[in-house]
């Protein structure tokens, strides 16, 4: 299947995209087209499920994760907390409200998830994290009663999940 590059995006014009998309939950379905985030066009195209092309030229999997690493600062430990979670076979979102990921009990479907079970926020091991931040992510997954990660990635792209939740004496 073949994607076209698009900025900060992939268009997938080919209708099997819709297949893609109610299988795995990649993306969404704009126009009858299948329009993915770039982490989830370098992971389908690391699998070897998609090619994308940029101006008419096909590109490679390292091209495209350049690519998209030269668009995003966060975008390597984005991308190994996504890959972590989606290699456990979890459906996993974009984040919203700060948060990296959502993601959705083993089995979830699109369209008929009705709970996020964890929102997970993506960190380098080297970036200080402030308690803000921690402070602010408590509060989104109190607010919609789903459990908040902390996961951080190692400098060998290891992804370890850090629990974080208020402690109230």
């Amino acid at each position: 299947m073949e994607g076209r590059l698009a900025e900060d995006r992939v268009v997938i014009d080919d209708p099997a995209g819709k297949e893609l998309h109610e299988s795995g939950w990649y993306g969404n379905i704009e126009d009858g087209k299948l329009v993915l985030e770039l982490l989830e066009a370098v992971l389908l195209a690391e699998r070897g499920r998609i090619e994308v092309s940029s101006a008419g030229k096909k590109m490679s999997f390292a091209e495209l994760y350049r690519y998209a690493a030269a668009r995003d600062p966060r975008f390597v430990a984005r991308y190994a907390v996504y890959y972590d979670l989606r290699e456990r076979g979890l459906p996993v979102r974009s984040g919203f409200k700060g948060s990296d990921f959502r993601v959705y009990d083993r089995g979830a479907k699109a369209g008929e998830a009705e709970k996020v079970k964890w929102i997970v926020f993506a960190a380098n091991e080297d970036e200080p994290a402030a308690l803000e931040q921690l402070g602010k992510a408590i509060k989104l997954a109190a607010n919609i009663r789903a459990l908040a990660l902390w996961a951080v990635v190692d400098n060998d792209l290891d992804v370890t999940y850090y629990i974080i939740n208020e402690l109230v004496p």
